[in-house]
């Protein structure tokens, strides 16, 4: 492998592995060597539960006094779909008209190579003052992320292992390097409304109790209900129907259940337990027979405007000449998990072609994210005596 400091030759290893949730296929092999190269402590993980896959992880360390500063990311990918409908082959990496081209460039193998440029630019530069680097690195981000970094970080504090600032490398910017800071992100609650019924003839619709109708009568109501007008750094709260279903084949038969599911992203003016609350007092006050189950895949949270947003922000705007917006927007990440024990903070590569066909990333932003790593590195350790 070439110099470390160019993040082009580890983005092409790493997005060549086959690394589909839960497959590792050698990506965290790959990183740990590049890793070992540059000086990390590395420890690999390997979690399991039941009824889940098992899942690798990775955590390094460079360093051992404080402040910790963490980089986290991960290593799988999503599925390419139709591998025909790619123009090259989704893992060659291979690079055409200044652009690598592979599942896993934008999101977020791209990043990980860049940051990992990044400290062997920082250590050829021999720094005067430095505490400790860490990366986090997980195979189950795309997945059901039980065995992932939120396991990695019950690891890590049980160790006594402790991380005093985060930079997760999901791709934050929407179309150009430098627009935007991920400072926190919307709470994700899923619910199965199941209304019973009576099941009948539907020529005898009097004699049935049909749930369908009392499932329609509910759900208008709730759906229309504003659940607030937003706050000072989140967009209002959504709640967005995703199935209605009966389970019924039959078009003369009034079934006896009719199930609806929906998916609120919330704000930081509701927790999960908040909005279980307004939906239950929502439904029993339409009298019909109903189950309710949720499920939270993460409360909302925000690391408010400060030390860390206002580095990586110094940072992206001395290689892009963008003043980064600080959002909120956009579905969930692992730093749902990280915001209990550090800040955090996500700032990445241009996502426009995450998850799609011929996922991309230009080697300009390569260069660019790279050089914008260096800057928060070198930022946040070039004064000590900073709020970490």
């Amino acid at each position: 492998m070439t110099a470390l400091t160019d993040p082009l030759p580890l983005a092409r290893a790493l997005i060549r592995c086959r690394s589909v949730t839960p497959a590792d296929a050698g990506a965290l092999g790959v990183l740990g060597e590049a890793l070992a190269a540059l000086g990390f402590d590395r420890h690999a993980l390997t979690f399991t539960a039941p009824g889940t896959p098992d899942v690798s992880n990775l955590y390094a360390r460079l360093g051992t006094k404080g402040p910790n500063l963490c980089f986290a990311g991960h290593t799988d990918v999503v599925p390419t779909g139709d591998a025909a409908r790619w123009s090259v082959d989704p893992f060659a990496a291979e690079v055409a008209g200044g652009v690598l081209y592979g599942r896993g460039a934008a999101d977020m193998k791209g990043a990980i190579a860049c940051f990992v440029a990044a400290v062997a630019r920082v250590l050829a530069a021999r720094p005067a003052s430095f505490g400790s680097l860490s990366l986090l690195i997980t195979g189950d981000e795309e997945g059901p992320a039980i065995n992932g970094t939120r396991k990695v970080l019950q690891w890590m504090a049980e160790r006594g292992e402790r991380l005093d600032a985060c930079v997760v490398g999901e791709p934050t910017n929407p179309t150009r390097l430098g627009e935007m800071i991920k400072i926190g992100r919307r709470g994700s609650l899923n619910a199965l409304l199941t209304v019973h019924g009576i099941a009948g003839h539907s020529a005898y619709p009097h004699l049935a109790d049909n749930p369908l109708v009392h499932l329609v009568r509910i759900l208008g109501p709730i759906m229309a209900e504003p659940l607030d007008p937003g706050t000072a750094h989140f967009q209002p709260s959504t709640l967005a129907l995703t199935a209605i279903d009966t389970g019924n084949p039959a078009t003369n038969v009034i079934p006896h259940a009719a199930t609806a599911r929906f998916n609120i992203r919330f704000n930081d003016r509701h927790t999960a337990a908040s909005l279980e609350q307004w939906l239950r007092s929502r439904l029993d006050g339409f009298g019909a027979r109903y189950d309710l189950e949720l499920n939270c895949s993460g409360e909302s949270f925000l690391t408010r405007p400060g030390h860390l947003s206002e580095i990586v922000a110094a940072a992206a705007r001395a290689v892009t000449g963008l003043t980064p917006e600080l959002s909120t927007s956009g579905g969930t990440s692992d730093a749902r998990f990280i915001k209990d024990y550090c800040s955090v903070v996500e700032f990445g590569m241009v996502g426009q072609t995450m998850h799609k066909t011929d996922e991309c990333a230009s080697l300009a932003d390569l260069e660019s994210l790279t050089r914008i790593y260096q800057g928060i590195i070198e930022s946040y350790f070039a004064d000590p005596a900073a709020p970490h």
